[in-house]
């Protein structure tokens, strides 16, 4: 088998969303897996909706989640290759003028349907003779260009859905020139994808159809056709597509709001799997989860509320070494010892600011006048560093004899004299952090 090479091919028309970041995962990762070639390809041609703003948000999202194509190519810039592509076509007879506006293509699809026959356009451009073209053009139409299918079916083993084929003669003939002289997808796709030399094109179900159109594309321009793999698309809890333009659970909005990347990705890329959405320990891990064939045929649901239990547990599990750069960039010392006693105890890492403030700032929240004497006591006891392990049990024990405490009357005022909240770390790891000088303080009411 020859070495993969996929592609991911966004268009620059607005921010990726987590659908679009199922695709890109999918071939980013197995490319990764297989040690094969990624292409990152951004589909500009349209030129009045795509920006190098959206083309450096793609590059950026990609970023966050690791993902470094092995090569990164514009479509604005192969023209050329289109134009070549393009002649080709038409000088094997495959390619011809057409001059009906869509005002008129409507018409005709509405008396075919109120005739009970399908809305397949008819072909009559071929029937125009070389004065007849003349004359529309004199006239100021202009030719776009349409690929004439053949009757044969196309047929394929689809990664994801099994055996498909699609009825060629249930189709139109697609156009792949506009009159203005720009190229659809479908033929970018296809030119590029021949040259690249892509082996597999993974992408959303909704391109199934465009996929019977497309080999034979593959095979009149002379090149060896991929396997295709269509995967099923998220939708939002409602049911609802996700969209682009609408800004649907945004990348960048998802890292603004603190969401684990590897979180997104597990969640992106096993939802809608029969593989179990869980924590995962890194992008290699995830690849390895990877199968196609367990890709589940109903669209799958895109749950924010789950994604956050997600996150939430990825950070709990995750060790410090995969964390340090990020917390000191938030300004959080405290080192390996400070990460595993508050990690269990945030759902998002800058959440890990505010215990680190409780560890290191000089500060006292007071304490319950009836926990006064208690709280004497727990001073008086507490013993002379350097604490290990069972510092904290012994101090605890010996402080339960005296007081006669137990249960939330005993570690209740304790946590909240040392840490001003009723929840958070165990007491045992925030000691060590804390030190003797600033226990004492709190436990005493005193800033320090």
């Amino acid at each position: 088998m020859s070495k993969l090479v996929l592609r991911f091919a966004p268009s620059p028309t607005g921010l990726l969303h987590v659908g679009n970041l199922r695709t890109a995962l999918l071939n980013a990762l197995l490319a990764r897996r297989a040690g094969g070639t990624f292409i990152l390809r951004y589909d500009d041609t349209d030129t009045a909706r795509s920006t190098a703003e959206f083309a450096a948000a793609i590059a950026r999202d990609l970023e966050w989640f690791g993902i470094v194509p092995d090569r990164v190519e514009y479509q604005s810039a192969r023209l050329d290759r289109y134009e070549a592509a393009v002649a080709a076509l038409k000088a094997a007879g495959r390619l011809y003028p057409a001059y009906e506006s869509e005002e008129e293509l409507t018409l005709r699809r509405g008396l075919q349907r109120s005739r009970g026959l399908p809305p397949v356009y008819d072909r009559a451009a071929l029937k125009l003779t070389d004065a007849d073209r003349a004359r529309l053009e004199a006239e100021g139409r202009r030719p776009y260009w349409r690929f004439k299918l053949e009757p044969n079916p196309a047929i394929w083993e689809d990664g994801v859905r099994g055996p498909q084929h699609v009825d060629m003669t249930s189709l139109s003939d697609p156009v792949l020139v506009r009159a203005d002289g720009t190229f659809l997808y479908t033929l970018t796709s296809v030119v590029d994808d021949l040259e690249f030399g892509v082996t597999d094109i993974i992408r959303g179900e909704d391109h199934v159809t465009n996929t019977g159109v497309q080999i034979q594309l593959f095979e009149a321009l002379g090149g060896a056709t991929p396997r295709f793999a269509h995967h099923n698309l998220l939708t939002l809890p409602s049911g609802e597509g996700l969209s682009k333009r609408l800004g649907h659970l945004s990348l960048q909005s998802l890292r603004e709001e603190g969401y684990e990347p590897l979180a997104v990705a597990a969640i992106s890329v096993l939802v809608g799997t029969s593989e179990a959405v869980a924590p995962v320990e890194s992008l290699d891990a995830l690849a390895a989860r990877i199968d196609l064939s367990h890709i589940s045929r109903a669209p799958a649901r895109f749950d924010p509320a789950e994604l956050s239990a997600l996150s939430a547990r990825t950070l709990h599990q995750m060790p410090y070494e995969r964390v340090a750069g990020r917390l000191a960039d938030l300004g959080i010392g405290g080192g390996e010892a400070f990460w595993l006693a508050v990690r269990g105890n945030v759902s998002r890492l800058a959440e890990a600011q505010a215990w680190w403030h409780v560890i290191s700032r000089s500060a006292c929240w007071g304490r319950d006048p009836q926990d006064a004497a208690f709280l004497e006591s727990a001073a008086a006891l507490l013993p002379e560093e350097p604490w290990d392990a069972g510092a904290y049990r012994a101090w605890v024990g010996a402080l339960k004899t005296v007081s006669g405490r137990t249960g939330h009357s005993l570690f209740a005022p304790l946590r909240i004299a040392l840490t001003g909240q009723a929840k958070g770390p165990e007491l045992a790891a925030l000691l060590p952090l804390l030190g003797r000088d600033r226990v004492l303080a709190r436990l005493r009411g005193v800033d320090g």
